[in-house]
């Protein structure tokens, strides 16, 4: 009986080992072509680190990393904004439309993004008209685009802790609303709200098609717009832009291992 356990533990594991050799194949292969093409021309790296003479020789592409670290900031700080009290106001006053809520938010996950756009279109020629046509009004559109990734996340945060008997406590001891969010919920909730931030911010860089049928300027419509000029600096710009994606989340993968507690009894001890 143990020999045949352990022939069969050996050959999970085998098939283990072949899936993940398989599947790194897979997303490996494609990132190594990129290197071996960004790299035939020698100049192409060194002029991406060198941020003036690259917006001397590009400035689309200039324009459109700052467009995209802008939009990526600013997108993450208004779904934060708008998210995080009303998911914590629906499960402490309104817990019968957390469905509704929950509805809502993932709405735009079935939508295509090309729908989206035909919706957004009339809205954002009001939005060009009051704001301007600066490409930070995506800002708005990228708001309701990362609501599911971002509800999904924040949610199950919410869900591991006793959200009502924190703030509850925190009110009997004369806590307004503002101290209740900012140093018994939040804390709680961090990597949550990280793992929110940084999903946002890896969907406003990569996104391409709400930009580029509204006519604005982001990362992704500036490297497809290089693609006809410059391949090698194309493909460069795309493995940076993947590269610090992946990086930002391994970054929150570390983060919540570090933050998460021990065990039981030290993630009662904020709490209380």
């Amino acid at each position: 009986m143990a020999g045949v356990i352990a022939r069969r533990a050996r050959k999970q594991r085998a098939l283990r080992w072949a899936v993940l050799i398989v599947l790194g194949v897979f997303f490996l292969l494609p990132l190594a072509a990129m290197v071996e093409f960004s790299t035939r021309d020698p100049g192409t790296w060194p002029l991406l680190a060198d941020w003036p003479k690259l917006s001397a020789t590009y400035p689309d592409l200039a324009d459109g990393i700052v467009a995209s670290l802008l939009q990526a900031a600013l997108t993450a700080l208004l779904m934060l904004l708008l998210l995080v009290p009303t998911a914590v106001w629906v499960r402490l006053r309104l817990p019968r439309l957390r469905r509704f809520v929950e509805f809502l938010c993932l709405l735009p996950l079935t939508i295509p993004a090309i729908v989206l756009v035909v919706g957004l279109a009339p809205v954002y020629a009001w939005v060009t008209y009051f704001l301007g046509g600066s490409s930070v009004t995506l800002v708005f559109a990228y708001t309701v685009l990362v609501l599911p990734y971002a509800y999904r996340a924040i949610d199950a945060g919410l869900s591991a802790i006793d959200v009502r008997t924190l703030a509850e406590a925190a009110r009997s001891m004369g806590a307004g609303w503002a101290t209740v969010m900012g140093r018994v919920v939040l804390p709680n909730i961090r990597s949550a709200v990280l793992s929110a931030a940084f999903l946002t911010v890896a969907l406003v860089l990569g996104e391409y098609t709400i930009a580029s049928l509204l006519n604005r300027t982001n990362l992704q419509v500036a490297i497809a717009f290089l693609g006809k000029s410059s391949a090698t600096m194309s493909v460069a710009v795309s493995l940076t832009a993947l590269v610090l994606a992946f990086v930002l989340l391994l970054l929150l993968s570390l983060f919540g291992r570090a933050s998460s507690p021990a065990s039981p009894t030290a993630s009662k001890e904020p709490a209380a």
